[in-house]
């Protein structure tokens, strides 16, 4: 079967094939600790995809991981503590552009890396409620907007619902509610900027469907691991990403 028909013109059919694998790795690393996975995911497409594509199509990717992950793990969700952080997101989306787009690149990598790291080393007061609205609001405002330009701010959302929840299932089940929302809003932006899609769509899905067996898979480990043992690696996988962001400000 000739795959390159239903394929972009700039996507070889063995490229096609590693991403899909890789996209079933990647999920499961998400799923497993929380955060990872999409970070991963966009260094391995940029060796691959236009540039004028990359950003557009790991949306939709991750738009489907997340949604397949909430899905899997929709008993510990909290979505009606996420609706202030929808909210956050939409303002985030509209008026983000004005704030940041001013600001160089580097600074804003800068910023949300030691914002970041300070978010998940520094002991702080729980908050109420297992999240306040308040909290979750201007959260979802900020990371949305940030993620406009920044594109990773995965590790920031995932630190904030650290913060805000008791157990490792409610932390991954409701950073990717978040991460859903954050790509949802940036799928809708490009849409309007007036990406197509199509071309790309059978590569997408396929990428989804093998991401949501990833994870099925990170999940089992995430069942397996104690709460000590997922802080743990939580914290240290966020860091690395966090100096992944601070190296890509110096360089």
């Amino acid at each position: 079967m000739d795959f390159s028909a239903v394929l972009p013109d700039a996507i070889a059919p063995g490229v096609a094939f590693l991403l899909v694998g890789a996209s079933v790795f990647t999920s499961a690393i998400t799923a497993a600790f929380g955060v990872g996975g999409g970070i991963v995911m966009l260094l391995l497409m940029s060796l691959f995809m236009p540039v004028s594509a990359l950003i557009p199509v790991h949306g939709v990717v991750q738009l489907g991981s997340n949604a397949g992950r909430a899905f899997h793990l929709r008993r510990a969700a909290a979505p009606m503590m996420m609706i202030p952080f929808a909210i956050g997101g939409v303002l985030g989306a509209l008026a983000g552009g004005s704030i940041v787009t001013d600001l160089p690149d580097a600074v804003l990598k800068t910023v949300l890396a030691a914002f970041i790291i300070f978010l998940t080393w520094v002991k702080l007061p729980p908050l109420p409620a297992a999240g306040s609205p308040l909290v979750f609001g201007i959260g979802g405002a900020i990371s949305t907007a940030l993620s406009m330009f920044v594109g990773a701010t995965g590790p920031l959302v995932t630190a904030l619902m650290g913060k805000a929840f008791e157990t490792r299932h409610q932390v991954v089940a409701n950073s990717a509610v978040g991460m859903m929302i954050h790509h949802l809003l940036k799928v809708v932006v490009f849409g309007f900027l007036g990406f197509n899609l199509a071309p790309w769509l059978p590569l997408t899905l396929a990428m989804i469907a093998s991401g949501y067996v990833g994870t099925v898979l990170g999940a089992r480990l995430l069942d397996r691991m104690d709460e000590g043992q997922f802080r743990f690696w939580f914290r240290i996988c966020v860091t690395i990403l966090a100096a992944e962001l601070f190296r890509r400000a110096l360089f």
